[in-house]
């Protein structure tokens, strides 16, 4: 089979051959591309979007060949129409199968375009669906911090309201993508309600998602771990809920006083120097006044982008993993903490539900509820024995749902029914 596959990032042995430092963000595709492209009978391209290419560049991996080409904007309608690019590179891979990995960014829906018009099969992978989140985007903000703004969000229109407007413009592009397209994949009862009613005549295809390889070499260790602490592995975004987060804390540090919440990913609220200041976010500066409100400096750490091992060691260092987001499919940082063993609490949104068992595997709650999120908190805090067993049955329930193998042979199994068809 030659496979080609659409993605939204550079896999890191991509980011190797153009000599460029890895995305700490593509490891769980990096990891899947390898167990494919071991099958005797697979042939993998890989195309990826970058920056400051015209025309296509070619890259020879070991057992992958990749395909930088250029970024579609949301206004190219005529590319997105009709891709030369991806038409010529179609044309000389001569795929069996294209296989898109994700609708959130208008190149998918270019894609399709150039699928249907070659008589090329084709499929979608779901991720995040745009159309949906947008409807989101707001998580009980107030109505200053939605339409408020620095100089950095009026030069971006990235705003919380700047952020919904652009969803529901990638949206439309979604919607077309998906109603173009025959077969989908998803894992979640959440994906799966969304996409059919966008489109009731795809045909959806269940297979659960590998992760990064460094998760399935360690295991949470309760006596290991930094006691009271809670782990976050986003919070740029008001999707990712730190402010739920931030409104849990005081409640959490009435009991445990020494309590500490670590974010992986940039310092929002970083206003050192004057390059920061022009950099922040107003929901940066939203999160720094509510730190700043509630006495919280000593009680936060960002620890800045962390790399596969990195985040990894933060994990395995966190008493608590926290999911607090507005909206979630089914988040890899969540997979990633149950795979390791350590005990989680997440909001009940998304797909959520049908990753993590309620009261056997952690806690789920309700999302705009964060007196609840402190209130499970507290309860792992509260009982080693309580942590160690949703540990243990999380920990068996990922391995399960994240099986390298079995999720290869789905795949693959996915690809030849579509084929044979």
């Amino acid at each position: 089979m030659k496979i080609l596959w659409l993605v939204n990032i550079p896999l890191p042995e991509a980011s190797l051959l153009m000599d460029e430092k890895s995305s700490p963000y593509g490891g769980w595709l990096f990891n899947a591309s390898s167990h494919l492209v071991a099958q005797e009978d697979v042939e993998l391209t890989v195309i990826f979007p970058k920056k400051g290419v015209t025309q296509s560049i070619r890259l020879k991996g070991d057992k992958i060949t990749y395909y930088a080409s250029k970024i579609l904007r949301d206004h190219d309608k005529k590319k997105i129409s009709e891709n030369t690019i991806f038409k010529e590179i179609i044309n000389e891979v001569n795929p069996d199968l294209v296989h898109i990995y994700g609708t959130e960014l208008v190149h998918s829906l270019a894609m399709v375009n150039v699928c249907n018009n070659e008589n090329i099969r084709s499929l979608i992978s779901i991720q995040g669906i745009v159309s949906i989140i947008e409807k989101h985007v707001y998580a009980n903000l107030p109505y200053r911090i939605i339409y408020g703004f620095t100089l950095r969000n009026l030069l971006k229109m990235d705003n919380v309201i700047g952020l919904k407007k652009l969803f529901i413009k990638r949206g439309r592009a979604e919607i077309e993508a998906i109603q173009k397209v025959d077969h989908i994949i998803g894992r979640t009862t959440w994906d799966r309600a969304c996409t059919s009613q966008i489109n009731p005549k795809a045909e959806y295809h269940f297979c659960n998602e590998t992760l990064r390889e460094e998760f399935y070499n360690h295991e949470w260790n309760i006596e290991k771990c930094e006691k009271h602490s809670i782990f976050l592995s986003q919070g740029q975004y008001p999707i990712k809920g730190l402010h739920y987060m931030l409104e849990a804390m005081p409640l959490i540090l009435q009991k445990y006083p020494q309590a500490k919440i670590y974010i992986s990913g940039k310092d929002i609220t970083k206003s050192g120097s004057l390059k920061d200041k022009l950099l922040m976010t107003y929901y940066g500066y939203y999160i720094k006044k509510m730190i700043s409100k509630n006495n919280l400096q000593h009680n936060i750490v960002f620890t800045g982008p962390l790399d596969e091992k990195q985040i990894c060691n933060r994990y395995l260092k966190s008493n608590v993993f926290v999911c607090p987001s507005s909206i979630e499919n089914s988040p890899n940082s969540l997979g990633e903490a149950m795979i390791l063993g350590v005990p989680c609490v997440a909001s009940n949104v998304g797909g959520v539900p049908d990753m993590l068992k309620h009261k056997e595997e952690g806690f789920v709650y309700q999302a705009d509820a964060p007196y609840m999120l402190a209130h499970y908190v507290c309860e792992i805090f509260e009982s080693e024995k309580l942590a160690v067993s949703m540990s243990i049955k999380a920990r068996e329930q990922a391995l399960k749902t994240h099986d390298r193998l079995q999720n290869t042979t789905r795949l693959t199994e996915i690809y030849k029914r579509i084929l044979e068809a």
